[in-house]
């Protein structure tokens, strides 16, 4: 008698599980909410650095502000390709962030290129934190997507450190202007994903 031939065994599949507290959406509407607030968020920090280059494009901050922004661009392609996919509507307040991430960062670039660098330092800093809990909410069903999250983090904070060695803590009021732009950033975040 032969002995069936050995096969190796399935890995079990990790499935995604977004944190959920009474009257919290079910996952997949907690993934849709995922892909609506990033896509908003990746909208938003277009707008930022396009806000900044209007001020500052002429300035020996403009190249790394073009680079950023590039990356943003190709962000922004990225979570609208994943929205028109999986029908994910864009947040209602897409044309409140065009105005508001346009004269956050044109404001900030006002002040100096010192404070449109802590611009980038707060929003990139409170995104890397969203990107990492997203990120660990999702399993193997939605490893694309995690996927996209993770190198897109990975940009974000290159954003922030770039930032930092560019002199953003030079910036006047420093930590108080971080502070008001990422509390600012985590209400977009909030409003973005339920509206």
């Amino acid at each position: 008698m032969v002995d069936p031939p050995m096969t190796k065994a399935a890995k079990p599949q990790r499935p995604s599980r977004p944190a959920r507290l009474p009257g919290d959406p079910d996952a997949a509407t907690a993934i849709e909410q995922m892909v609506r607030v990033n896509q908003a968020g990746e909208y938003g920090a277009k707008r930022i650095y396009q806000g900044q280059l209007a001020v500052l494009g002429k300035s020996e901050a403009a190249p790394i502000l073009t680079e950023m922004l590039a990356q943003e661009e190709q962000h922004l392609a990225r979570f609208n390709e994943i929205a028109a996919r999986r029908g994910v509507r864009p947040t209602v307040l897409e044309p409140l962030w065009h105005v508001a991430g346009f004269a956050l960062g044109a404001a900030t670039a006002a002040i100096g290129k010192d404070a449109a660098m802590a611009c980038t330092v707060a929003v990139e800093d409170v995104i890397g934190e969203h990107y990492a809990e997203q990120s660990a909410q999702l399993g193997d069903d939605e490893a694309d997507l995690r996927a996209t999250i993770d190198a897109f983090r990975r940009d974000e904070l290159h954003h922030r450190d770039v930032s930092l060695k560019a002199g953003a803590e030079q910036a006047p009021g420093y930590e108080v202007l971080t502070a008001a732009i990422k509390a600012g950033t985590r209400l977009a975040i909030w409003l973005s994903k339920k509206i």
